[in-house]
Parts: C-alpha cells; sequence; structure tokens
C-alpha cells in the first residue's frame, strides 16, 4: 500500500542524503512535493530518471512479469488459483527477512545472522509453551524480546565499538546455531502445539474477510494520497495530477480484486472446501505498510538514508549516526524473528538447523528488488518485491521439475545480474550528476 508521498523509483540518492542531513525538515517538504505537470510530464520525468540510472524496481518488476509468462507457458499449473495461494504463503517469510535486511543495507551494512536470528527466537518460544507452558502469546512477545537484544548487540558493536557488522554477524551466524543446538538439541526438532501460530501460513481467512481486506487496502490507499495532497495544497507546495492517485487506486481494485477473486473460489480436492486469501498475507501487507510509513513519513527514516548515502556529512549535520545504525540492526533483526515465525508457522515445527539456509536468499531478495548494496537507496516494496521474484523462480522450476541444483544457479545467475544493474547505475547516475553540476 504505497502512498502519494511515495518516491517513484527511489529514496534520496546520495546527493540528496547530503541535503536531508544538512536540513531535515526543509528536506523532508522538497522530497515530499512531488512535481509540477501533467500525467505526461510525470511519465517524461520518470523516463529521464530511468535514464540516468534511477530504475528502482523496474528491472524486478519486468523479471516477474517475464518469468510469469515462461512459466505460463512451460507448466499449466503455475498460473491457478490453488499455486496463487502457494506462492503467496512462499513469499512471506522471504519477504518479511529480506525487509529486515533493507533496513541495515540502506546502510551499506549486512546481517549475516538474521535468519538465525529468527531461528533463535523460535526455540525459545518453542520451549516456552512446550516445556514450561508459558502462555503462547506472551512467549512470542519474549521471542520478539530475543530479537530486540540481538539487535542491540549486533549495533553496539558495530556503532559504538566499530567492528564490522560483516565479522559481528558472521560470529553470531556460526555462534547462534550452536546455541540452537545446545537449547533443542542435536537432532532437536519440536512440533509447534499452538493452532493460532500454524494458522498463519496453513488457513484462509473466510471470504468476507478477504474482500474486506481489499476494501481496507483501497480505502487507505486513496485517503492516505488525499491528506498528502490537501497538506501539500496548505503548505502551498506542488502536487502530481489526481488522475495519478486515481490510477493507483484502480490498479488495486482490478489487480487485488483479480486475486483475491481466484482465491476465494474453491482450490481443495477434498470433501471440506478451502477458500480465501492466506491469513498471512493481511499481515505482512500490515508490516510492509507500516515500515514503508516510517522510512518516508518520520525523521528516522530520512535520516537512515542519509546516513547511507553520506555518513560523514551526516554526522557533521548533528545527526547521531551511532544512534541510527543501532536502531537499523535492531528492527532487523526484530523482523528475523517475524521471519522466524512464518517458516516456523509453514512447517508446523521448530528446528535446531532453522534460519541456517535462508539468510542469503534474503539478501538476494532485497537487490533483486534494487535496493542497493551501496547504501543510501532502497525501498521496502522493492524487497518484496525482490522476494515475490525470488519465489517464482523456486517454484516454477519446481513445478517442471527441476533439481534444486539449478534452482540455485537460477537464482545465482539472477542476483549477479541485479548486482550489476545495480552498480551499472549507480555508475550512470553520478555520471549524470556531474554532467548536470
Amino acid at each position: 500500500m504505497t502512498t502519494d508521498s511515495d518516491k517513484s523509483t527511489n529514496p534520496p540518492t546520495k546527493a540528496a542524503a547530503n541535503t536531508v542531513a544538512a536540513s531535515p525538515g526543509t528536506a523532508a517538504s522538497s522530497l515530499a512535493s512531488g512535481h509540477e505537470g501533467t500525467v505526461r510530464d510525470q511519465i517524461d520525468s520518470y523516463l529521464q530518471r530511468v535514464r540516468g540510472g534511477e530504475m528502482g524496481s523496474l528491472p524486478a518488476l519486468a523479471g516477474v512479469v517475464i518469468i510469469a509468462i515462461v512459466f505460463f507457458i512451460a507448466t499449466p499449473f503455475f498460473i491457478t488459483k490453488t499455486n496463487i495461494a502457494n506462492l503467496l504463503t512462499q513469499t512471506a517469510g522471504l519477504m518479511m527477512l529480506s525487509m529486515a535486511l533493507t533496513f541495515v543495507i540502506i546502510l551499506a551494512e549486512i546481517d549475516l545472522s538474521a535468519g538465525v536470528t529468527g531461528g533463535l527466537g523460535m526455540a525459545v518460544f518453542i520451549l516456552l509453551t512446550n516445556v514450561t507452558n508459558v502462555p503462547w502469546v506472551l512467549a512470542l512477545i519474549i521471542a520478539f524480546l530475543v530479537g530486540v537484544a540481538v539487535g542491540t548487540f549486533i549495533g553496539f558493536f558495530v556503532a559504538r565499538v566499530g567492528v564490522p557488522s560483516f565479522v559481528v554477524t558472521l560470529g553470531l551466524f556460526l555462534g547462534f546455531q550452536g546455541l540452537n543446538l545446545v537449547l533443542l538439541g542435536n537432532a532437536g526438532a519440536y512440533r509447534i502445539e499452538t493452532p493460532a501460530i500454524t494458522a498463519i501460513m496453513n488457513k484462509a481467512m473466510p471470504v468476507w474477510a478477504s474482500w474486506a481486506m481489499l476494501v481496507v487496502i483501497v480505502v487507505v490507499s486513496l485517503a492516505t494520497g488525499l491528506y498528502d495532497r490537501s497538506r501539500r495544497v496548505a503548505s502551498g507546495v506542488a502536487v502530481r495530477p489526481m488522475s495519478l492517485l486515481w490510477a493507483r487506486v484502480a490498479a488495486w481494485v482490478i489487480g487485488g480484486g483479480l486475486v483475491v477473486f481466484l482465491l476465494t473460489l474453491n482450490r481443495s480436492t477434498s470433501v471440506l472446501p478451502i477458500r480465501g486469501v492466506p491469513i498471512v498475507v493481511p499481515i505482512a501487507l500490515t508490516i510492509l505498510w507500516i515500515g514503508t510509513m516510517w522510512l518516508d513519513r518520520t525523521r528516522f527514516g530520512l535520516h537512515l538514508y542519509a546516513v547511507g548515502g553520506n555518513p560523514e556529512a551526516t554526522r557533521r549535520a548533528g545527526i547521531n549516526v551511532s544512534r541510527v545504525r543501532m536502531a537499523a540492526f535492531i528492527i532487523c533483526s526484530t523482523l528475523a524473528v517475524v521471519s522466524g515465525l512464518f517458516f516456523a508457522s509453514q512447517t508446523g515445527t521448530v528446528e535446531s538447523s532453522a534460519g541456517r539456509d535462508i539468510v542469503l536468499p534474503g539478501v538476494a531478495a532485497a537487490v533483486v528488488g534494487g535496493v542497493s548494496l551501496f547504501g543510501g537507496r532502497g525501498r521496502l516494496s522493492q524487497a518484496a518485491i525482490g522476494a515475490l521474484l525470488i519465489s517464482m523462480i523456486t517454484n516454477g522450476l519446481g513445478l517442471l521439475g527441476l533439481s534444486a541444483g539449478i534452482t540455485y544457479l537460477v537464482q545465482g545467475g539472477v542476483l549477479i545480474l541485479a548486482a550489476t544493474v545495480d552498480a551499472l547505475s549507480r555508475r550512470r547516475s553520478g555520471s549524470t550528476s556531474l554532467a548536470r553540476a
């Protein structure tokens, strides 16, 4: 659920980030003001930014369309109501992890321990609920607090001590695997006995709730867009054409309506029907919306992009760089526990090896979606698109009966291609800026 204040491609580049650092309040107004002119002017401005190297999630969106067409032709099982539901649930966990990593990648940092942090949080949760009979709500809160503690630990050593994030998180990646083995045992695998947890990834909402979710998305999108326009008009700044807002709302109505319609059809071959949008979908979309609002509309979000673009200039502007970095790692580790919750809910078990193999696909999803490894650029929606793209590749190749080795080869090739596009766009953007100067 993007808003009218969302940048059409990327958040502030390095030059813009310096401006934010120098004057957060003034920069926030200028960055949120949009552009004057007609819809044609908007399109020309967007194409000019693309030619300048600011492609955002455009390559990933093109990849989603191309892969959907290829697998639709290759297998009749790809575009079906059953597989769409499976694809949404398969994407949710990876999407949450890629969103978590986006917060630190924007800072040009990395968290290799994010996957096993989610596994540790769920190990604590399962021991509390299955062994000590702690109420599952309290156990889940404690699991999230584990994420907060891990993020604080990483942030302290990175921001205060100055240890590279690669080293700190690699140490935790190795250490937490051992800790999970100690907690759960060498062959540790505990079955989740909380129906509310397993329902997240394995149950669907009622049909009426599925349509209600779409109505809420459309209303929130429209209301937020109208609110943004009223603020800009009251402040005397330019606004985008109203037709763009209506086009975005129409896209939600048509695209979202089609998906919800397919998912409300019976997709079960047994006696008991299965209808409705998977429960995990509104949860993931709500977290995505909150995170997007936080990055786009708060001073913390502007400071995060500023630190990622030019930390020294941000420090000289009086912004507490260490605090921003610590907050980013705390958010990352907490969302990693949410990702671990999704993966555990999907399998119905918590294993000592949980999260060990998922962090690199999470990084790949963020980078493929358009989040820059060089820092200063990236959006949560881009990470979500990248996660969808990676999940589509895995899902489609699985339907074709190809081996896991082929899947890894394709994913690796896509990641290298995305990183190359990011590097070339950075170079193109920099040369364009110098030419204009």
